[in-house]
């Protein structure tokens, strides 16, 4: 078979499974940590007649490199797969990130993860920042709108605190990645899933810049008293508005996916719609931030 590997800095693995996504490779990805300066190891597999997808994939990954997030694509031959041992991440005092067979510890929420092309995987700072704020602002018995689910990590951290969860995202991969990764977690009974954007959200296109059938549109009535969106600052701002439509009275926001540049024009866009900064995140240029609706004035 032939195996392909790289490595990856943290912020390149969700980047990778996006890019993976795009040329239809439906395998799995080994994710291991790397010796420094790099943050992982990844590998993959494909048969050894495949020579066509090898380069598919070699042609969709070469931009990461060419930008310093990867090293080069590296294709071998092996007689078969390497051992791979089981991911664990910690996130917050009590979240545990594994995709495999993993003993929780009391007080310990275990968050079982399988490695797929959907965004969110736990190894990204911005979805480690969402954990932390999650453990912090979620509360049993919430309604909470998961924005761009990925993987569906975020649902199943915010499920497993007590409250109820309407996953949605306008990629079809990360639909079906948040579907298997709720069953797995035995939380299907308070996490909706569907394809679909919030309000114009459905106007925007594929957010990471891919093809995008038609998606439904979720209208914004203030149904959920949080809303959870790890994607890119520029769809927040797009989307502002209809984020507070969608929230009760002193809803909140917990918003991440973007660095630390783009936080004036957040707080810009969102406190004149009434919302107030109440708590943040950092890991180096990543950040990660809550916001409040401000209760009416009488």
């Amino acid at each position: 078979m032939i195996e392909l590997s790289l490595d990856a800095t943290e912020e390149a693995i969700d980047w990778i499974r996006s890019l993976l996504a795009t040329v239809n490779f439906t395998g799995d990805l080994q994710i291991e940590k790397a010796r420094s300066p790099w943050a992982f190891q990844v590998r993959f597999y494909l048969p050894n007649d495949d020579r066509a997808k090898v380069n598919q994939i070699e042609t969709a990954l070469s931009s990461l490199h060419r930008t310093g997030m990867t090293t080069e694509l590296e294709i071998s031959i092996v007689e078969q797969k390497s051992e791979h041992s089981t991911a664990i991440h910690r996130a917050g005092n009590h979240f545990v990130i594994a995709n495999g067979n993993y003993q929780a510890q009391p007080n310990e929420i275990t968050l079982n993860i399988q490695e797929s092309l959907a965004f969110g995987s736990g190894f990204h700072p911005a979805t480690i920042l969402s954990l932390c704020l999650i453990e912090r602002h979620v509360t049993p018995n919430l309604e909470a709108l998961d924005l761009g689910c990925g993987s569906g990590i975020l649902s199943i951290a915010i499920a497993k605190l007590g409250a109820q969860v309407y996953a949605i995202d306008n990629d079809a991969v990360a639909v079906e990645a948040t579907q298997r990764a709720i069953a797995e977690n035995s939380v299907s009974h308070v996490v909706k899933v569907d394809r679909a954007s919030l309000g114009k959200g459905s106007d925007l296109g594929h957010w990471m810049g891919g093809e995008v059938a038609e998606t439904m549109s979720i209208e914004p009535a203030a149904n959920f008293d949080l809303i959870v969106a790890n994607v890119f600052a520029r769809i927040l701002i797009n989307l502002s508005e209809d984020l507070k439509k969608a929230l009760r009275p002193m809803g909140r926001l917990i918003l991440a996916g973007f660095t630390i540049e783009y936080e004036t024009e957040l707080n810009e866009t969102l406190t004149p719609l009434g919302f107030e900064l109440i708590d943040r995140e950092q890991i180096e240029e990543w950040i990660a931030i809550v916001y409040q609706l401000k209760p009416l004035q009488s």
